[in-house]
């Protein structure tokens, strides 16, 4: 059983301690492992450990500060080619999830800061990455070490929202 699926927590405060090369591509490939549509694999990342870029991330808006403290933040980004392309966004939020869980199992801590489907904020980090026309931003993931023990996750099941169909 994947425990960390009730445990995850997000984690807007890190250390500096530096995360090691293996612990990202770890990241990277649960987030590769994602479903996608028509198995279309529309993702593509950015591994952003310039601290000047860090800090332009973080001020994209209010909600992406946490980034400016993390010693890195994946961009996750996608195409278009794909032979479903209005599933992107849906096969790149399916990538996050994994990545987010995968940085947990590694006691790493992360956030999802949302960027689509918000076209400023998708423009600005195109800008900030210099980005390729043919990939759009979909959120930023600040990783590090948490600075402070994980909270504990909050029981979000609510059987009232179940309806079974006999």
């Amino acid at each position: 059983m994947m425990n960390n699926i009730f445990t995850r927590t997000s984690i807007r405060k890190f250390t500096n301690q530096v995360v090691e090369h293996e612990k990202i591509e770890e990241i990277l490939r649960a987030g590769m492992f994602a479903p996608s549509a028509g198995n279309q694999q529309p993702w593509e990342f950015y591994v952003v450990t310039n601290k000047k870029l860090i800090e332009q991330l973080a001020a994209v808006h209010i909600y992406s500060t946490p980034t400016g403290n993390a010693p890195v933040a994946i961009v996750p980004c996608y195409r278009l080619d794909g032979i479903y392309p209005q599933y992107a966004q849906i096969d790149l939020a399916a990538c996050v999830q994994n990545m987010l869980l995968q940085a947990d199992a590694l006691e790493l801590g992360s956030v999802w800061i949302g960027i689509a489907p918000e076209k400023e904020r998708m423009q600005k980090v195109r800008e900030i990455l210099n980005l390729p026309e043919h990939l759009t931003a979909f959120a930023i993931v600040p990783v590090g070490y948490p600075l402070e023990e994980k909270p504990q996750q909050q029981d979000r099941f609510e059987k009232k929202r179940i309806h079974y169909l006999d």
